[in-house]
């Protein structure tokens, strides 16, 4: 997988990526050279006393080194550029990838493990390019290059680079195996403290209000401690390679010094060549001291490749559609035809044979017991998920045959959880519709009760909201998620429970001024409370999934005893003598 994501994300950079091998091939092989300058210079001009020659070779020395130096740094730079673009893209591919996850696509692999992936484990994929881009080319040539310019000086020696190389390489080779499995489980390690710190930040109020810090504490601390362990056992394994690493060099320099120092006093080797085939041979295991820190990054790559990869190559369950189609009528006609829906892995249906339709210029409500599929169905109208059965047409069309943005024109919803995001109010509110003017966003939240609050912060439109709005109360955060939903302007208004914070009087002066606002607009209302939805034209009563009656309030009243056990937990006695008072005392007499 770790070859599959370079060829996609980096294939595009074949230029630069053949600039660093042009580059790179240069500074190895002016590397090489330099040892054969040196020994010539030892050899022919200090052995000799040939002072010109030293000046003459020097020179060309100092030419190739700066030569060197040049190169270097040009690969340097065409690698950074290369592995930084990539590291951009693939995360950008993650980013799209995880955006078109439905709500499913997400709960299967969980937000903490999410972000790791589209964070830390690029950033890994990222660096292992980055430093195989520096050694990709000099390594191998090194070891190649080095072994045949040793051979040059003298073949005598050649058993030390014979002996001396695969001992370095199995033993680097063997610590390598060791890691594989540490890197696997440390990414996991990282996944598990990463949603434990992200759900104690998240519910950091609920914790404090049963006093549980000494649990969240003990349960981030085992969180913690599981990523120590093995990061320990990692480091316990890297301290060892660089050690075996000098050993190896160390006890090469020595070999070479003490069977050369033979030959050169046998007369068959020269001092020069000497020097040289010691370069040669530190070249050599320099090189494989280079390959070996690649190799120490390429396995936790390679497990952080296929983590990417699991997320790239999920098929999202519900996909765009390949020729999507565009109603001629924009009016905001909302049908469901015999709908149904399960979760997967569920026992039964969420819902069954739901059927209706909501027009223009009229309110519909739905109201039901906890856990009857109110926002399940509210949520299938702008295709947050697809229906297991029947079909739900937006103004005439399946609206699994229309593209994303032609829903989302003619669709706003404020959910059940209001949340906002990190920034102002303008920027919050201008995620309903950004070419939206100033006297635009006033009016949606003159609208939404919200305007108050606004002007008498010090910056207006311009004042900061913490991610989630969390440096607003509940009751302003759901009035500027209904503003946002107005800014809009939509055909079609879904709120699900989004009057739940208010208070009677602001709740009854909010739905008094969308009735305005959204006159030839469909809505949708999911309410728990009876007195947010008693205006509405038609209310649906759910019970497990099904739709059990429909009406008015009044009719309701008068022939829904789901509807009355509802009314009749929301109201008092005196409350329902008021209401028989308008209904009827048949009706209301039966919920006192």
């Amino acid at each position: 997988m770790l070859f599959t994501l370079l060829k996609r994300f980096g294939a595009r950079y074949w230029p630069w990526i053949l600039a660093v091998a042009v580059f790179q091939l240069a500074t190895t092989i002016a590397t090489l050279y330099l040892p054969s300058l040196n020994a010539q210079i030892i050899d022919q001009g200090v052995a000799k006393g040939d002072t010109d020659y030293i000046w003459r070779q020097g020179g060309m020395m100092l030419g190739v080194a700066l030569a060197q130096v040049v190169a270097a740094i040009l690969a340097v730079y065409f690698g950074s550029k290369t592995s930084m673009a990539f590291g951009r893209d693939l995360r950008r591919g993650v980013f799209r990838k995880v955006s078109s996850f439905s709500s499913q696509d997400v709960q299967r692999f969980g937000a903490p493990t999410l972000i790791t992936r589209g964070t830390n484990d690029v950033q890994q994929v990222q660096m292992v390019l980055l430093v195989g881009l520096n050694f990709m080319v000099s390594t191998p040539i090194m070891c190649v290059g080095g072994i045949i310019m040793a051979l040059r000086e003298d073949v005598g020696l050649s058993w030390l680079v014979w002996v001396s190389v695969p001992l370095l390489f199995a033993v680097v080779g063997y610590l390598v195996y060791l890691l594989m499995p540490l890197f696997r489980g440390m990414q996991a390690k990282i996944d598990g403290i990463n949603g434990v710190l992200r759900e104690q930040i998240i519910g950091i109020r609920v914790v404090r209000a049963f006093v549980r810090e000494p649990y969240e504490e003990e349960r981030f601390g085992a969180a913690n401690k599981a990523l120590t362990d093995v990061s320990v056992k990692v480091g316990s394994i890297f301290v060892l390679m660089f050690p075996v690493i000098m050993i190896f060099l160390h006890l090469a320099t020595a070999a070479v010094l003490y069977f050369g120092g033979q030959r050169v006093d046998s007369g068959d080797m020269q001092v020069g060549s000497l020097t040289a085939f010691m370069q040669y041979l530190l070249q050599i295991l320099m090189a494989v001291m280079m390959g070996t820190f690649m190799a120490m990054m390429v396995p936790r790559a390679m497990v952080c490749a296929d983590r990417i990869g699991e997320v790239l190559d999920v098929e999202p369950s519900m996909r765009e559609p390949e020729n999507p189609i565009s109603p001629a009528r924009r009016d905001g006609v909302v049908e469901f035809r015999d709908v149904s829906f399960s979760y997967p892995g569920a026992e039964k249906p969420v819902l069954s044979g739901i059927s209706f339709t909501a027009r223009p210029g009229q309110t519909l409500a739905i109201i039901g017991a906890t856990g009857s599929g109110k926002t399940t169905l509210l949520n299938l109208v702008p295709r947050l998920f697809d229906t297991a059965g029947g079909e739900v047409l937006l103004d005439g069309a399946p609206v699994g045959q229309l593209d994303r943005h032609e829903i989302t024109s003619r669709v706003a919803m404020v959910p059940q959880r209001p949340y906002l995001f990190s920034g102002t109010i303008e920027h919050n509110l201008r995620f309903g519709r950004q070419d939206a003017t100033d006297d635009e966003l006033w009016e949606a939240l003159d609208v939404a009760q919200a305007s108050g609050f606004v002007r008498e912060k010090p910056h207006g439109l311009g004042s900061r909201i913490a991610q989630g709005g969390t440096n607003v109360s509940g009751g302003q955060r759901q009035r500027l998620c209904i503003a946002r939903a107005l800014v809009a302007q939509p055909k079609v208004y879904l709120f699900d429970d989004s009057f739940s914070a208010l208070d009677v009087t602001t709740d009854a002066r909010l739905r008094r001024a969308l009735r305005a606002r959204t006159a030839d607009a469909t809505v949708i209302i999911v309410a728990q409370r009876v007195s947010t939805i008693v205006d509405a034209d038609q209310i649906l009563v759910l019970e497990n999934g099904r739709i059990v009656d429909r009406g008015t309030h009044e009719e309701l009243l008068e022939t829904s005893p789901t509807y009355q056990e509802i009314v009749q937990s929301q109201i008092s006695a005196e409350e329902a003598e008021s209401v028989a008072g308008t209904v009827g005392t048949e009706a209301v007499g039966e919920i006192a």
